[in-house]
């Protein structure tokens, strides 16, 4: 048992995918439980093919990636909230024409540009092939994300369940929106190298998701999730070593299968439990 542990960890690119697999599996479901408590577990979605743009443009002009992406998924977050304050148009219209106009916008730009982006490690990750200089770069954006969640918890707190109430004392609700939107998109550029830009969502809400049947409080919630998102990553990554399996797809599914446990056994909302739990009320006795 223990060999099947350390045997890996003996090439550098399993350490590499390892480290960067733990980071994102703390950051994205801390971030992504946000998402889903203001029921808004889409727009992740869509600001990661929002960024794709941004990609091409660095790749050509040479800059920094990150700069790129995250000038091009700040954009498209704000198009969608522009589309709303200006219009009778719904959220999930905004995001639908959002997402697919800025995708087909970065399709078109990496074949007129001619630029040599991997469209294929974009759509799915290459976790195997992360850098050194990968990992410092996520273990700093992860720690001010972090950071900047555990010094705003009460306010975004507030502003998650009454947005109205938080306007009305004052809170700069605009800013807490962009500063939200920074986070998001800058987790999912980070995210990107690992499980690529189609799975990265499934990391973002997958186990935000089964920590949300799990528990009641949403400190909880990031809590429980960040483990179940560790260990999703780590188990994936060891079981696309040893039976040859993608890296990126292998960690979302076990994500998902923790989910639908998650989902059947959960003791307060749990399908199984809860026709359990019903089938057993009627013979229990007044005095319990």
């Amino acid at each position: 048992m223990l060999q099947i542990l350390t045997e890996p960890l003996g090439f550098e690119f399993m350490r590499n995918a390892i480290a960067i697999g733990l980071l994102i599996g703390v950051l994205c479901p801390v971030v992504g439980s946000y998402l889903i408590v203001q029921r808004m577990a889409l727009f992740g979605d869509v600001i990661a093919h929002c960024v794709l743009p941004g990609l091409s443009i660095s790749f050509f002009f040479g800059i920094d990636i990150l700069i790129g992406a995250f000038g091009a998924g700040i954009l498209g977050a704000s198009l969608i909230a522009w589309i709303r304050s200006q219009s009778r148009v719904k959220a999930d219209a905004a995001m639908a024409l959002t997402f697919s106009s800025f995708f087909a916008l970065g399709v078109t730009l990496i074949t007129v540009l001619k630029n040599k982006l991997d469209l294929d490690s974009f759509l799915f990750g290459d976790i195997l092939g992360v850098t050194g200089a990968d990992i410092q770069r996520t273990l700093i954006i992860s720690l001010i994300i972090l950071l900047v969640v555990r010094l705003t918890y009460k306010e975004m707190l507030f502003y998650t369940f009454d947005k109205t109430g938080a306007q009305a004392i004052g809170l700069p609700i605009n800013l807490i929106y962009f500063a939200f939107m920074s986070a998001i998109t800058l987790t999912i550029i980070v995210s990107m190298k690992a499980v690529g830009v189609i799975l990265v969502i499934s990391m973002l809400v997958g186990p935000a998701l089964s920590a949300y049947l799990l528990v009641k409080e949403l400190h909880h919630m990031m809590i429980l999730g960040a483990v179940i998102g560790v260990f999703s990553s780590v188990t994936g990554i060891y079981l696309s070593y040893y039976h040859n399996l993608p890296s990126g797809p292998a960690i979302v599914l076990v994500s998902s299968t923790l989910f639908i446990l998650s989902l059947l056994f959960s003791p307060s909302q749990g399908i199984l439990t809860r026709s359990r739990n019903l089938f057993l009320r009627p013979f229990r006795s007044p005095s319990n």
